[in-house]
């Protein structure tokens, strides 16, 4: 078992929870100690808490695994807390969780007609309003309660209108107690916090801090960092200059990896494919450094540029014979390890499969995370783009927020012109635990 620090300032009031509290909810910046204090509130829950069924949710399953488990394994073993994925199962101690992943709009049927003793919940901000209050309402068993953590979004996000603003107690950000009791206030208590709440990476990895602080820009800043709930508005990448970015494809690096293609599908709208390739940064002594990323080349079919409406096999067709082709100024053995294809497009993903098209896998399509990685990478100068991803670079100028749907709460693109970065978001976010660098130090920087 790795040891634990006792819970201080912040994590410590958070797990202070006032006996009325039916929801417990810890928002605000990443790597601020939200989920830690969580986690360990929720295995002695688990031991000391009303018998019945307890659940485990969030987005999918595998962000689940590596927020929530895989964190409480590394603290109290593996004997102590045991998950069988084919089962959906996690023990804790001896008690078993229901394990769930909130990813589409039909996941309130997963938890239809269950009764809850508990539940703990992962990104909540992500999950479709309809599967959170279809949760909140399956705790009925007396002395259930709900534990989620969330990072901010925009303003009018239903999670902070309907929820978090009606908490009858909230110790903001700047550690300020708010009380509030009236017709619409609900038994929820919420903390706040901030990247400083850490007091472990404060003392012992401020380089970290410092480094997390680079990696996000504008709006992601604002609330990953800075825990404020913003709207999103404007150009969403304003940073964007081809003079800075965009790399003749004659003077491409050398790739120690070809990561992924990302395809975009469209019938009456573009097709594309963006492939993503690692270049390894060395030191003076052939070191590993860190990685550069670089969209190598782009695959497109436009059917409004003058071409015919084609099907799912003539698409297929002209998409293997562009992955076929070479793709970089040199000669390498080289192949996409994944091809990751719009979790919408199931036909064209089928045709694929069946015409040969090896290690498939859904797009990560969570919009505005994706589109956070791609603006961190160019803003830290990790993310070039070759001459030849043609689409790609016009549709970048003219790249915004959807003010429509920033009024109700939602970070949405205008959904125009966006193929391309469609498809280099898929790739990019998909594809994150294999170039993001692992800056932990002790496994304590959650």
């Amino acid at each position: 078992m790795s040891s634990l620090e006792p819970l201080t300032n912040k994590a410590g009031k958070a797990v202070s929870i006032p006996d009325w509290a039916k929801i417990i909810a810890y928002d605000g910046a990443v790597r601020s100690g939200k989920t830690v204090g969580e986690l360990l509130y929720w295995v002695k829950y688990c031991l000391h808490g009303p018998q019945g069924l307890l659940l485990i949710g969030g987005r999918t399953e595998r962000t689940i695994a590596n927020n929530l488990i895989y964190p409480l394994v590394q603290w109290f073993g593996p004997k102590n807390i045991v998950y069988r994925q084919s089962t959906g199962i996690c023990t804790i101690f001896g008690r078993e969780c229901l394990v769930v992943g909130f990813n589409d709009a039909q996941a309130q049927t997963k938890i239809q007609g269950l009764t809850l003793a508990g539940a703990l919940l992962d990104e909540a901000a992500v999950i479709p309003e309809s599967a959170f209050t279809m949760l909140v309402s399956r705790l009925s068993i007396p002395g259930a309660r709900l534990f989620f953590t969330c990072n901010p979004e925009g303003p009018e996000h239903w999670l902070k209108r309907k929820w978090l603003d009606r908490a009858r107690l909230w110790i903001d950000k700047n550690g300020v107690k708010h009380e509030q009791d009236d017709e619409h206030t609900l038994n929820l208590y919420r903390v706040t916090f901030i990247l400083e709440d850490n007091t472990w990476l404060v003392q012992n990895n401020p380089d970290y801090i410092a480094e997390l602080k680079r990696q996000y820009t504008g709006l992601w800043y604002r609330r990953m960092i800075e825990s404020e709930w913003v709207a999103a508005e404007g150009a969403i990448y304003p940073m964007w200059d081809p003079d800075r970015y965009v790399i003749d494809w004659n003077q491409l690096p050398r790739m120690s990896r070809i990561l992924a293609v990302g395809c975009d599908y469209g019938t009456t709208n573009a097709s594309t494919g963006i492939m993503l390739g690692m270049h390894d940064i060395l030191d003076q002594y052939g070191r590993i450094t860190g990685h550069d990323l670089y969209a190598i080349d782009e695959f497109r079919y436009d059917s409004r540029a003058g071409n015919p409406r084609i099907t799912d096999a003539d698409l297929s067709s002209r998409f293997r014979t562009w992955l076929n082709a070479p793709h970089l100024p040199y000669e390498t053995a080289l192949q996409p390890e994944w091809i990751f294809v719009d979790p919408a497009a199931a036909s064209y993903k089928v045709q694929l499969a069946q015409d040969g098209v090896r290690n498939l896998a859904d797009g990560e399509n969570n919009v505005s995370y994706g589109i956070s990685k791609v603006a961190s990478l160019l803003d830290t100068n990790k993310l070039h783009i070759s001459s030849k991803c043609k689409g790609l670079i016009e549709e970048f100028p003219g790249y915004c927020w959807d003010p429509k749907a920033s009024d109700q709460g939602l970070d949405k693109p205008i959904k125009q012109a966006d193929h391309s970065l469609d498809g280099l978001r898929y790739a990019v976010a998909t594809t994150e635990t294999e170039w993001q660098p692992q800056l932990t130090n002790g496994g304590q920087t959650w």
